[in-house]
């Protein structure tokens, strides 16, 4: 069983998270099921899916018989005028398909089922992780809306200090300028926020062509433990079932290397005596010349190429996962310690220089040095969000979480 970590970067934080809504909010797997079900991606593979099937059935069939009608002396000058003398033949033919072919046919094509199941499964994990982008970006434009509006709080609560001191001839007429040009940075930066949140649940609901206007996605970002998860059966599959149908292909070649029979059996009817003669045949190719070894070799090589880059893929994917799993780590331990240590101090010096300010014993541009810092804290930890947002994303697509049992598949 996964475990699941709900990172709240805010909780702990007296005062920085915003209360739950009480409307109904959807979860990162049912955003996945509604993306999946409503994928025309996942069509076109469930299509794939039943070519394969078809393939299969075309495979087992039998090569079709032939009757021929073969008519001599039909038409000629003296005796041998119309139908006078004709000699006319009906044979009954069909090829004996030899060294396994049909065989070989149903293997190829039962493993090229297998590779479009295996496909199916990978397009879901593909699909999953570009969901899962959306839905974090949802709870990251989420939180920069929250933070935008304490921003303007702050911002406006400053101005006001600022005005009074103005006001009362204690600082330059240009401080009020300055506190009014805050404010609606601050108005502006809001406004950028809740356009990002919108677009990002316009982004989400698109993927299964919902509105995005009224969607609520759940609290907290999720992310496995590192020490949870291996490589996803499904990229390991693709790769074997792709093997599995190269030498599949090698013994169809093999098979081909074998010449057919085609054997043959009928009446013959003469007109001068109105008698009837059976007739019998056998047609034997000889191999002399086309011992298929071209198309056998090109298949091998192929299966060996499949294999050499199987495995290429799966060292490639350790690699990368473990990198990831780094990434993601650093990431999340560089928000939480941005929003629970220095955002906390960051705020902490914003009050104590307003209270120095009013007391007279600080400027106003100390006021926006320390207003500007929590900014840049709370962007820092925005791009944090995004480097995790990627990392774990992957990490996810890499570990299969939203893999599904072959037998769920069409």
């Amino acid at each position: 069983m996964k475990s699941i970590i709900c990172v709240s970067l805010f909780a702990g934080v007296a005062g920085l998270w915003p209360a739950t809504l009480a409307a109904q909010q959807l979860t990162l797997d049912e955003a996945v099921d509604r993306a999946v079900a409503a994928a025309p991606e996942m069509v076109a593979r469930e299509a794939r899916v039943e070519a394969a099937r078809a393939e299969i059935r075309q495979a087992d069939v039998r090569p079709n018989p032939t009757v021929s009608v073969e008519a001599e002396n039909f038409v000629g000058s003296g005796g041998f005028s119309v139908l006078e003398q004709p000699e006319v033949t009906v044979t009954y033919e069909q090829r004996i398909e030899r060294g396994g072919k049909r065989e070989a046919r149903l293997g190829y094509a039962s493993r090229g089922l297998d590779l479009a199941q295996a496909e199916a499964r990978l397009a879901r994990l593909e699909l999953a992780q570009q969901v899962q982008r959306a839905f974090i970006d949802i709870q990251i434009a989420d939180q920069m809306v929250w933070i935008a509006e304490r921003r303007l709080e702050t911002e406006r609560e400053m101005q006001t200090e600022a005005l009074r001191r103005v006001r009362g001839y204690r600082d330059p007429l240009f401080v009020e300028t300055q506190a009014a040009t805050r404010v609606t940075s601050a108005e502006l930066a809001l406004e950028e926020a809740q356009a990002r949140s919108a677009a990002a649940r316009n982004l989400l609901a698109s993927f299964w062509g919902g509105e995005g206007e009224s969607l609520e996605v759940s609290d907290g970002i999720e992310r496995l433990a590192s020490s949870q998860g291996e490589l996803a059966q499904a990229d390991a599959n693709v790769r074997e079932a792709a093997v599995a149908r190269a030498s599949a292909e090698v013994v169809l070649e093999q098979s081909r290397a074998t010449q057919d029979y085609t054997i043959g059996g009928g009446i013959r009817f003469l007109r001068e005596t109105n008698d009837v003669a059976l007739v019998a045949g056998i047609s034997i190719p000889l191999g002399r010349f086309d011992r298929n070894e071209g198309n056998i070799d090109r298949a091998r090589a192929e299966r060996r190429r499949l294999e050499a880059e199987a495995e290429a893929d799966r060292l490639a994917r350790l690699r990368r996962l473990a990198a990831l799993r780094a990434e993601a780590s650093a990431a999340a331990r560089r928000a939480d310690g941005l929003m629970h240590e220095v955002y906390p101090q960051a705020v902490r010096t914003l009050e104590q220089v307003r209270e120095g300010y009013n007391r007279g014993g600080f400027r106003f541009s100390d006021v926006q040095d320390a207003a500007d810092t929590i900014i840049q804290v709370q962007q820092q930890w925005a791009d944090a969000m995004t480097m995790f947002r990627d990392a774990q994303s992957e990490i996810d697509r890499l570990t299969g979480r939203f893999d599904v049992a072959a037998e769920n598949l069409p």
